[in-house]
């Protein structure tokens, strides 16, 4: 294979599913992403602890993923998934949740909403319901 030609692999037919590859992200926007990785709610410490290094059935998450210039808590590419942990903010942004939510589902993406109380009361159930979401 010319070096210069992609490899097949990195080529992708998913169409507006794919959104890593070849989004224009600002450097404000990625900056943000950057702050909120550092910056973790505990809640969302404790279930990153659950979902990095590939931990819940060998699904791979990315936290505070850009797609289409809002933040996913954390989303898995191969499920289409993005999961959103939903502190008391989250009361005060709804027109704003809702926006983002109508972006996430026009790519064809899935949400799952947890509340910080889930996670902090019954963390298996978390990780249950996330892994259900990631087998349909």
């Amino acid at each position: 294979m010319n070096e210069s030609q992609p490899h097949k692999s990195s080529l992708r037919s998913e169409g507006t599913r794919n959104i890593v590859i070849g989004q224009n992200i600002s450097s404000i926007k990625l900056q943000r992403s950057k702050e909120l990785r550092r910056n973790m709610t505990p809640e969302e410490k404790i279930l990153w602890q659950c979902l990095r290094t590939n931990s819940l059935n060998g699904l791979h998450f990315r936290r505070q993923q850009i797609i289409d210039g809002f933040l996913a808590d954390f989303y898995c590419h191969s499920a289409a998934l993005v999961v959103e942990v939903d502190g008391k903010i989250h009361e005060k942004q709804i027109e704003y949740d809702a926006e983002r939510d109508k972006v996430f589902l026009t790519r064809g993406l899935r949400l799952l909403r947890i509340k910080n109380e889930e996670i902090i009361d019954n963390l298996d159930n978390v990780l249950l319901r996330i892994a259900k979401a990631c087998e349909t």
